[in-house]
Parts: C-alpha cells; sequence; structure tokens
C-alpha cells in the first residue's frame, strides 16, 4: 500500500509491517488512537498500522488525533479514509469521541528544546492535562491496551560511571530549571500513568524513546541530527556550542516503532521499556567526526562556537546515557538499523523532502 512519495520511508513501512516481534494478530478488526499523529513518530505509526493493516487484511481502524486537519491532509494524502479518521481537538481538551477504541498510543507532546525554555508552562500543560485526558479516556472506553511516548529524558542526569542506565536508575533534575519542565513533566506523567494502572486497571505500558530519527525528517528541524545532516548537505561547517561531550544512544525510526509496539502488545502493564539502539553509543562530538568523514565531498568541517549559557538554547546539561535495551530485547525485539546507515537514511530523505 501506498503511503509516502518518499522511496525510503514507504521501504520501511514495508519492512515494519514484517517485524517479527510485532504480535499483528492482535490488532486484527480493532480500533487504535493515535495522538500526536503528524509529528515525525505519531505520522509513521499511523502510516506502519494503515500499512501493515492492507497488507496482512487486518482490518485496523486508525483514529488520529490532530489539531490541524489541513496539515494531516496533506501527510495521509494516500490512506483510505475508510480505515483513517481524524479526531481534530486540542488535546488539554477532554475527548469525546463515538467510536470504539480498543489501544492507545499517546505520543502528542511538544519537541522543541527551545519551546521548553520558551513555554515551560504550555509543555507542563501538555504533558500532564494532554495525557489526563487520555487516561480518562482509556478508562472510559475499557481499552485493551495503551502505551505512553516517553523520553530518556526522565533519568536526569546519571552518574558518568554507570555504565548501562536500566528503566530503575534515576538521576537529578533540577525542578528549579525551566529547562526541566520536559523532563519533569514526563516523570510526573509516567508516575500518573503507573496510578491509572493501579486505580483502576486500565492495562498502560511506557516506552521511553531516545533521540529518534529516519526518513521523514523535516529539512528545517533543528535537532542535532538534522543540523548536521543539513550541514553535510549543503557543504557547510557543523557549529557545536558546547564541547561535545554527551554521550547517548540513538534509534532509527523504524526500529522505535517496532518497539513501540511491542510494548503496547506485549509490555506488562505499569512497566516502562527503553526503546534504543545499543550499538549506537556515541558523544556529539564524535557523530560529527564520523559525518565529515563519511561525507569527504561536502569539504565540511567541525567548528567550536561554546555559548556561554547552553541553557537559554533549551540544550541539556551534560550527560553520559547508554541506555539497557535488555527488557524490551526480551520480549522479541532488537534494533536492526546502525548509526551510520541510519544517516545515509536521514539524509537522502532530507534532500527528497526539501
Amino acid at each position: 500500500m501506498k503511503l509516502s512519495d518518499d522511496k525510503i520511508l514507504q521501504n520501511d513501512l514495508d519492512l515494519i509491517a514484517k517485524s517479527g516481534s510485532v504480535s499483528w494478530d492482535m490488532l486484527k478488526d480493532k480500533s487504535v488512537l493515535v495522538t500526536g499523529a503528524t509529528g515525525l513518530i505519531g505520522s509513521q505509526i499511523v502510516m506502519s498500522l494503515l500499512n501493515a493493516s492492507a497488507e496482512k487484511d487486518l482490518n485496523i481502524k486508525v483514529l488520529a488525533a490532530v489539531r490541524n486537519k489541513d496539515k494531516a491532509e496533506k501527510i495521509f494524502k494516500y490512506a483510505d479514509k475508510n480505515t483513517l479518521k481524524f479526531v481534530v481537538q486540542d488535546i488539554l481538551q477532554p475527548f469525546d469521541i463515538p467510536d470504539s477504541v480498543d489501544y492507545i498510543i499517546h505520543g502528542a507532546s511538544m519537541t522543541s528544546s527551545k519551546d521548553f525554555v520558551d513555554y515551560p508552562v504550555e509543555t507542563i500543560k501538555t504533558a500532564l492535562v494532554g495525557t489526563e485526558n487520555i487516561l480518562n479516556l482509556a478508562k472510559e472506553k475499557n481499552i485493551k491496551g495503551m502505551v505512553y511516548l516517553s523520553s530518556l529524558e526522565v533519568y536526569g542526569v546519571v552518574d558518568f560511571s554507570i555504565d548501562k542506565v536500566d528503566e530503575k536508575m534515576f538521576g537529578m533534575i533540577d525542578p528549579m530549571s525551566v529547562r526541566s519542565s520536559y523532563s519533569e513533566g514526563k516523570r510526573m506523567v509516567e508516575c500518573l500513568c503507573a496510578s491509572y494502572a493501579s486505580e483502576y486497571d486500565i492495562p498502560i505500558k511506557v516506552a521511553r524513546l531516545c533521540q529518534t530519527f529516519g526518513p521523514g525528517v523535516s529539512y528545517s528541524d533543528n535537532r542535532v541530527f538534522a543540523q548536521f545532516a543539513r550541514s553535510v548537505i549543503e557543504g557547510n561547517d557543523i557549529v557545536l556550542k558546547t564541547d561535545g561531550s554527551t554521550e547517548r544512544n540513538y534509534c532509527y525510526i523504524r526500529d522505535a516503532i517496532s518497539g513501540i509496539l511491542t510494548v503496547l502488545l506485549k509490555g506488562e502493564t505499569g512497566e516502562a521499556y527503553n526503546v534504543a539502539n545499543k550499538n549506537t553509543l556515541i558523544t556529539i562530538r564524535g557523530m560529527a567526526e564520523m559525518l565529515i568523514d563519511m561525507y569527504p565531498e561536502s569539504n565540511t568541517k567541525l567548528v567550536f562556537d561554546i555559548a556561554d549559557d547552553i541553557t537559554k538554547l533549551g540544550y541539556n546539561p551534560k550527560v553520559k546515557m547508554n541506555l539497557d535495551t535488555s527488557k524490551l530485547e526480551a520480549l522479541g525485539w532488537s534494533a536492526k538499523v546502525d548509526l551510520k546507515d541510519m544517516f545515509e537514511n536521514l539524509i537522502e530523505s532530507m534532500k527528497f523532502n526539501k
């Protein structure tokens, strides 16, 4: 089923449908609500569900919660409108959906690091009030399963001597820093999900995502991986505002989506699961140098222009975050795409969408 003109994205959708870790039969004749459905991950989750439904004759009904219907119409221009329905509303308002809802994938969130600093109140409200509205809907609909898309940022700044960070390890987050509006909001929402699971017996799971990228990233995206890719495409220098010593994992979107669906369908209620490629641990500086080596024809160089106060740019404090994914791997999932291939696909897709 064609859902995108981007050949790399379409190929990924076809491969997700073949994922051995996803129990697709559990979704046969079911309805799935996806919030944040016009976002990078949310939109590809919607497409993945529609594509797998068509390929496997699953008759999945997808409800896509969106704020802007025109934007949604453009993103899902090839979708069969008999299987996709838009729920147009603000996540901060209670949901009134007459349709049945069997599963929920809740991804609506503020995503721009600069917005965490410029609009911290809105960041917190979107997390807490928005998720409370979704949880109340889950309670009303007596759903079969829900996954909340959280972030590695809930771990805060952990001790640099820790080799791997599993789901029970937590570091420090400064609640008096407005940049913590995102990470503290995610932490509180995870607790809210666990509380609804405990008090109301709602089957909620949490997927903690690392930075995730691949085809479909906007050419104007300002996250570090997109900045680096754009520099290579345009032949500009990569400019770092820090010393680049932050070290963490990354994950390809296709791998992340199969991981999210695995957590939704196989995960234990009230549990959190790290979603990352354990083989991609690298510093920001190391990632920049890797790209420069991969694309020598771009003549891109690495330049440092250290900012006086990185918090004003929305940057995180320096961290070393090597996520332990053994808990998710025990459910039959594993990441397939390495960092170099991730960037090759990202760059080709960004060129296409330029």
